[in-house]
């Protein structure tokens, strides 16, 4: 019996330890599920608003069907149907009071204080436009999942950026000059030089992918699992796979340290905390 009571307290130790100084996810909203089929979500730090890109059909489909909701910074739908009029949007970025939207091949600028679409530029030769960054300067930069591209958006132009193509590309990044590059490693490209390395090797394929203020990843795939990078180690954090429950193109918030996954065929936003390193 005391050997027996040595085991358990010893056990309870062991799992005391693993969730005091591991990092977790706690879940702290989720949507209602209302969004239909939503792709990527981004948070507007001017507003506190949360934007939504719903495909709403076939990701391939130019059928009008898809549009961008908005959420408050709780989780609740303020407008199901906030600019209507796309096909299948995916990735966003916003700069200059505008919402730059990734439609299949083309990048859509939506003015957000008058939730309208303003313009639109369509890419030569694209095929699958994923996801979208901006830096601060205002270089918007877009991927193409089918060809491996890289396109940017700048002074109201678009154009192939020089760069060879990356397979499986997906997810960007902009942060200090240099873009971060998702697909099934990470890459580190400095935009001014086009210089690039490979920060991780194996990660599978990410789909949406954000730099943390700590310098390490928080990324996605869109099967249902969330990791993180430490050092040289990649973390999983979440894995709803079993469920059926995808997580596509994420968002991170810094401040509250909320990471924003959206459900895909789940239709909804779901919030989770990432709880601070002991």
């Amino acid at each position: 019996m005391k050997q027996q009571k040595i085991l358990f307290i010893t056990a309870l130790l062991i799992l005391t330890t693993h969730f005091s100084y591991g990092q977790q996810l706690i879940k702290v909203w989720e949507s209602q599920a209302r969004l239909q089929v939503p792709e990527s979500v981004l948070y507007d730090s001017d507003s506190g608003n949360i934007f939504v890109s719903n495909i709403q059909g076939s990701p391939m489909k130019k059928d009008g069907n898809g549009f961008i909701s908005m959420l408050d910074n709780n989780g609740h739908i303020k407008t199901l149907k906030w600019v209507t009029g796309l096909n299948a949007p995916k990735g966003m970025a916003i700069f200059d009071g505008k919402l730059y939207v990734a439609d299949i091949d083309k990048l859509v600028g939506i003015d957000i204080e008058k939730a309208k679409i303003i313009e639109e530029y369509p890419v030569k030769n694209a095929v699958f436009l994923n996801d979208v960054t901006a830096c601060k300067n205002g270089m918007v930069f877009v991927s193409d999942s089918r060809t491996g591209k890289i396109y940017l958006f700048e002074n109201h132009k678009i154009s192939e950026f020089p760069l060879d193509p990356v397979n499986g590309i997906n997810g960007l990044c902009a942060a200090n000059g240099k873009l971060y590059i998702g697909s099934n490693n990470i890459y580190e490209l400095d935009i001014q030089t086009k210089e690039m390395n490979v920060l991780f090797e194996d990660t599978g394929g990410i789909d949406g992918i954000k730099r943390m203020e700590d310098g390490n990843f928080v990324f996605s795939h869109w099967t249902g699992g969330i990791f993180i990078t430490k050092e040289n180690q990649i973390i999983k954090l979440l894995d709803t796979s079993a469920e059926g429950i995808n997580s596509a193109d994420i968002d991170y918030i810094k401040e509250s340290r909320l990471i924003l996954v959206p459900t895909f065929n789940d239709n909804r936003v779901v919030a989770y905390m990432l709880t601070q390193e002991k």
